[in-house]
């Protein structure tokens, strides 16, 4: 064993101790010790850690173990990289999904809201979704953008604006949206809010007042936002199945609904791209029943291996609402949001803002028009794009060598892949069994409105290295032969 005691500033004691016979990788055992001694309290936030090469040192392991075991903690948000090479305790401490020495994380446990980020604190690996890879923030063009706002911009733009945000983000928005996604965005149409859940409650709201009874979502879909807004709003919540093209429309034209929200480039959770048919007889039963359609643009930015799907907006801006974020390509702590609403409902969808919150911040809006007009946005998606990739091959590559039998699906884009499990493997059990082996991983069931459909699992690798998502896959592959009994 290896055990060390260091003076590098205020984390006097990191306490950590290996057993290299333990069975457990080495840098995984860092991060526990690390972890658990941020968790208790030991290591304060803002202490200092030591240069990965000392601590290498100190415990007698090449420095590539220490510096995996800190990238890992940086992506969990326990740990901050900071300018100068230097490493310390972030300044506040993702919530847990599970208690320091607690027992293993259950099936019922391990489950968390599909857009939120959460920490991974329970389990040795944790294939959680909904999560980006925060240790990428592009902090250094971020701060050029706050510096050209503070500096240029003139007092009155502090002052109270409408609902809608601030001018010069909804041009930034729109030049970037009709380039990239095929919209047809005019920036009189553009509401700012803060992320996705805001926006989907706004509209549900206006929608309501509207004389909406009636919303229809994707079956499987995310059982937060959007199905919890609107049964608390009165509105019946109906299920379309969603099959390899998407969803199904003629499923769809029975729903006698006022409104659907589709995931059209990129469904979740099933990765799959409504086909340019199902597209046109979507907007076709949008304008037959004066309907509106809700176009998540959920994952789009980043695909690998096909061209650029483009948004439905683009085809029928004034039956389509485009809600886009920056969580899931910059960072979820930013609290951005977008909307481009047909004009009828713009005045209403900003009042609602109104109501809410009095409009988002300032500076925040007009940093990130900065930004986007300076093309950071751009450069940041393609730096970013080879980094998830490769932790998308390496998940591949795992289920190939581990689990060959499971069904990988949706995996051209994203930050996340199902696996479809073969017949007469309970999808339940594989969970509650990965948990009981040290592994966070979520099955598709519970987000099934209907509640039936094949079993499957849902793979987050968005903040895992290459490393920790081989050993997810093959820790899964033990839980698979205990529930299989062989």
């Amino acid at each position: 064993m290896g055990r060390l005691k260091t003076n590098s500033g205020p984390a006097e004691d990191l306490l950590i101790e290996l057993n290299r016979d333990a069975g457990v990788p080495l840098h995984r055992q860092i991060e526990v010790s690390i972890r658990a001694g941020i968790r208790a309290g030991r290591l304060r936030a803002g202490a200092s850690l030591p240069p990965t090469r000392t601590l290498a040192a100190g415990l007698g392991v090449s420095r590539g173990v220490v510096v995996e075991a800190y990238q890992q903690l940086v992506a969990e948000g326990y740990l901050a990289s900071r300018s100068g090479g230097y490493t310390q305790v972030a300044a506040s401490m993702p919530p847990a999904t599970a208690g320091a020495g607690s027992a293993a994380p259950t099936a019922s446990t391990a489950r968390p809201a599909a857009r939120s980020t959460h920490s991974s604190a329970g389990f040795g690996v944790d294939f959680g979704y909904g999560r980006t890879d925060v240790s990428q923030f592009p902090r250094a063009a971020w701060l050029r953008s706050v510096r050209t706002v503070l500096t240029t911009t003139p007092n009155d733009r502090f002052a109270y604006l409408d609902g809608r945000g601030v001018p010069e983000l909804h041009g930034a928005l729109c030049d970037y949206l009709n380039r990239v996604r095929g919209t047809a965005a005019v920036p009189g149409n553009v509401v700012i809010c803060n992320g996705y859940g805001q926006g989907i409650s706004l509209l549900i709201q206006v929608l309501v007042r509207h004389g909406a009874r009636r919303i229809a979502l994707e079956d499987p879909s995310s059982d937060d936002d959007a199905r919890v807004l609107a049964r608390a709003a009165g509105l019946d919540v109906v299920g379309i199945p969603v099959g390899p093209d998407g969803v199904q429309v003629d499923a769809l034209h029975r729903a006698d609904a006022d409104a659907v929200v589709l995931t059209p480039s990129h469904q979740w959770p099933t990765g799959a791209v409504l086909s340019a048919a199902a597209r046109a007889e979507v907007i076709r039963w949008a304008k037959h029943r004066g309907a509106i359609v809700v176009e998540d643009d959920y994952d789009a930015e980043y695909r690998y291996d096909r061209s650029p799907v483009g948004a439905m907006q683009g085809l029928a801006p004034d039956h389509v609402v485009y809600c886009g974020t920056a969580s899931k390509t910059l960072a979820p702590g930013l609290r951005l949001g977008w909307l481009v609403v047909p004009p009828r409902l713009v005045a209403d969808v900003a009042a609602a803002k109104i109501l809410a919150d009095r409009g988002s911040p300032v500076i925040d809006q007009l940093t990130f028009a900065d930004f986007l007009a300076r093309g950071e946005f751009d450069r940041h998606l393609r730096r970013m794009r080879p980094v998830y990739r490769r932790r998308r091959d390496a998940l591949l590559d795992a289920l190939r060598t581990h689990l060959p039998d499971l069904e990988p699906a949706g995996v051209a884009a994203g930050q996340h892949v199902v696996a479809w499990l073969p017949p007469g493997l309970d999808e339940a059990a594989v969970v509650t069994a990965a948990a009981r082996h040290g592994l966070g991983i979520h099955g598709i069931g519970p987000y099934r409105i209907a509640g039936t459909g094949p079993g499957g699992l849902i793979f987050g690798y968005a903040i895992l290295g290459e490393t920790a998502i081989a050993e997810g896959v093959a820790l899964l592959a033990r839980a698979i032969r205990e529930v299989r009994g062989s």
